[in-house]
């Protein structure tokens, strides 16, 4: 599966209930690989591929990380716990994406 798969399966995988009111941007820095940016807005979910000047939380990892986590191999708390996903930016919100995506 490759990075922009992984974007894709984000947006068919999210949950509008769980987005009721929120407006956040979800930036992910792809070390290996393309950026993305996620924007949940009021219920709605899009993917944009590039850099977002004013994200809410900038998630760092590499391409195997993203695609571990997506499939439901790699547990986000223990990639970041063991240094493989970086935080930068409103950290409690990066606990929000199990809400906001079913993944795996």
């Amino acid at each position: 599966m490759s990075v922009a798969q992984v974007f894709e399966k984000f947006e068919q995988n999210f949950n509008p209930e769980a987005a009721e009111g929120m407006d956040l941007v979800f930036q992910f820095n792809i070390e290996d690989d393309q950026n993305h940016h996620v924007i949940v807005k009021d219920g709605t979910c899009k993917v944009v591929e590039g850099e977002h000047e004013d994200p809410s939380v900038t998630l760092i990892m590499d391409a195997a990380t993203l695609k571990g986590i997506a499939s439901g191999e790699t547990d986000g708390m223990q990639a970041f716990m063991s240094g493989q996903l970086r935080a930068e930016g409103d950290m409690m919100l990066a606990t929000k994406l199990g809400q906001l995506f079913s993944m795996g």
